[in-house]
């Protein structure tokens, strides 16, 4: 009988643990480190630290003052990190908890468990792929997500096809659509299953008119075809006509939902809305110590949301370390045509603003906050499209009754 060898795991201590390298979790590292709090530690398990507008070749990060390209925004963002003292650790994956604030890790110096006084998630959010999605049919080549497109076009430079396919009609499916010209390959037809685009106005006719490219609404990507490549995909309008559309790429966009693993394996409270973790308007989760910040709540907003809640969370860690009590918090709901809203906890104190996602185009909506029959508070907000998100402030926070019932967010 062979003996099991048993392996030492080397434990080491750090004050905060931030896991993932994008807009959240770099901005929370240097705002943290600028403050002084200790040793503030992030890891990332990609090769590159600086999330998904690394990938990202095109405008529209940064601020109006300072617009910037994906790489350059993601570049400063590393560069603010270490330079505040943050210590960064790139291709490190923490694979579960072993203990209430240790993580077991696994990276280049082989395994390690790094335990902190304090840990921040910030994992991001990630697309479903095709398999997700029950999409039958061949298992060819020529089938990506966004991010695996942006990978191989933006950072590889490899060749794609010459003819793709958009399956979505959100932002994200006009970047790639965007990404596949780049390559140098045409966009058949963008294909949706809702009546119309989610994207802004002038970017659907510049996509439509200027650049030729139909949008197929009430449409259905309902099989792949092709052996070794792919050579076409098969979709059914919502009047029950099938087509087939060739072409030799698809690219399917959207459909995010967040990189909760580390999250659930921790039994971390979920938000059943939104998948990711439930959190306060101090973004605390349910386990005491640990945060979530960034698109793992909220699948998926603008880098400019992540990187405004890693900066948010200085103060709460802070007091975290101070170790000031950590309150549960009262659950915060909406109504219909609300999706979500995120921080979906309230306690008195909290101040960061809440993000909303509407399934319904609202024109100036007007927002009334009720508990127990009680309105705390009515908001008229700027507008937004269907799939597409509000804000509300949280001016009204300490009017909630922690020991009262659950506070909702509905459309007067």
């Amino acid at each position: 009988m062979t003996a099991v060898r048993q392996v030492d795991v080397a434990v080491r201590e750090v004050d905060v643990l931030v896991v993932g390298a994008g807009p959240a979790g770099l901005t929370a590292a240097a705002t943290l480190a600028a403050r002084g709090v200790g040793r503030v530690e992030v890891l990332e398990r990609e090769p590159t630290a600086g999330g998904v507008p690394r990938t990202c070749a095109h405008g529209g990060f940064g601020t109006w003052r300072r617009p910037l390209t994906g790489p350059r925004y993601a570049r400063d963002l590393v560069e603010t990190a270490v330079r505040a003292g943050a210590v960064l650790r790139t291709g490190v994956t923490a694979l579960d908890w072993a203990g209430p604030l240790d993580l077991a890790t696994v990276g280049p110096r082989g395994p390690e468990t790094i335990r902190a006084r304090a840990v921040v998630l910030a994992t991001g959010a990630r697309e479903r792929p095709r398999a997700a999605r029950l999409v039958p049919g061949t298992r060819p080549a020529g089938v990506y997500t966004t991010g695996e497109l942006q990978q191989a076009v933006h950072l590889h430079g490899q060749p794609i096809g010459t003819r793709a396919v958009i399956v979505g009609a959100e932002d994200v499916s006009y970047a790639a659509a965007d990404t596949v010209r780049r390559a140098g390959a045409e966009v058949v037809a963008l294909v949706t299953d809702l009546p119309g685009h989610r994207t802004t106005p002038a970017r659907a006719l510049d996509s439509r008119l200027r650049r030729g490219v139909p949008l197929l609404t009430g449409t259905t990507v309902t099989e792949l075809l092709g052996h070794g490549r792919l050579t076409g995909v098969r979709v059914r309008h919502h009047d029950g006509r099938t087509a087939v559309l060739p072409c030799d790429t698809v690219v399917f966009t959207g459909d995010f939902v967040p990189d909760h693993e580390l999250a659930r394996r921790g039994a971390l409270t979920l938000d059943p809305r939104t998948r990711g973790p439930a959190v306060d308007g101090a973004l605390r989760t349910s386990r005491p110590g640990v945060f979530a910040a960034g698109n793992v709540l909220h699948a998926v907003e603008r880098a400019a949301t992540a990187a405004r809640e890693g900066a948010y969370l200085a103060d709460p860690v802070g007091e975290a370390l101070a170790a000031a009590a950590w309150p549960a918090g009262v659950s915060l709901t909406v109504d219909p045509p609300l999706r979500w809203i995120t921080p979906s906890r309230v306690t008195p104190a909290d101040a960061l603003p809440y993000t909303l996602r509407t399934a319904a185009r609202l024109t100036r909506p007007l927002l009334e906050v009720t508990q127990d029959g009680r309105v705390l508070h009515r908001e008229r907000v700027r507008g937004a499209a269907a799939g597409r998100s509000l804000t509300l402030t949280a001016h009204w926070t300490h009017r909630a009754d922690p020991k009262g019932g659950p506070v909702r967010v509905t459309v007067v």
